[in-house]
């Protein structure tokens, strides 16, 4: 008769963080192609309940890139893999211009992008990098399996 202990399988392995960086051009298609490729990466990395709201927050965060950082030459997106879920940043080279949600009880067809983000991710916010002379800023969302942005 075997003992428990030969009778045990290995514990499977665990399942490492892994980061992925995208880059468009900073032109008219940069949200388009940036939200596809996001799509496709989570759909490669078994995250098809996050596809959605991934492309609608890539989507509105690489506009607003594309519309009010006309100096960014390249929409940066770093994408972190993780068994849980995943978080995105969209970077752009100007940190100065830090984005600000707008009155979301408006008739405008702008400027709602960040109240979208906020509907759909987990978490989300802002970041700024570089130090003493930032260099960078990111619109960040965290996604969640089984949270908010799961279909």
């Amino acid at each position: 008769m075997k003992s428990a202990s030969a009778l045990a399988r290995p514990a499977p392995p665990a399942y490492r963080p892994t980061s992925y960086r995208l880059t468009a051009p900073n032109a008219e298609t940069a949200p388009a192609v940036v939200r596809d490729l996001v799509a496709a990466l989570l759909l490669s990395t078994g995250h098809p309940h996050l596809v959605d709201a991934a492309r609608l927050c890539t989507s509105e965060a690489a506009t607003n890139v594309h519309r009010h950082a006309a100096q960014t030459a390249f929409v940066n997106v770093e994408v972190s893999v993780r068994r849980e879920g995943v978080t995105i940043r969209v970077v752009d080279d100007e940190p100065h211009l830090l984005p600000e949600p707008q009155d979301r009880y408006t008739d405008q067809e702008r400027g709602l992008g960040l109240h979208l983000i906020e509907m759909c991710s987990d978490a989300w916010g802002v970041s700024v990098q570089g130090g003493l002379i930032p260099t960078t800023k990111s619109v960040w969302f965290r996604l969640d399996e089984g949270g908010r942005g799961a279909a």
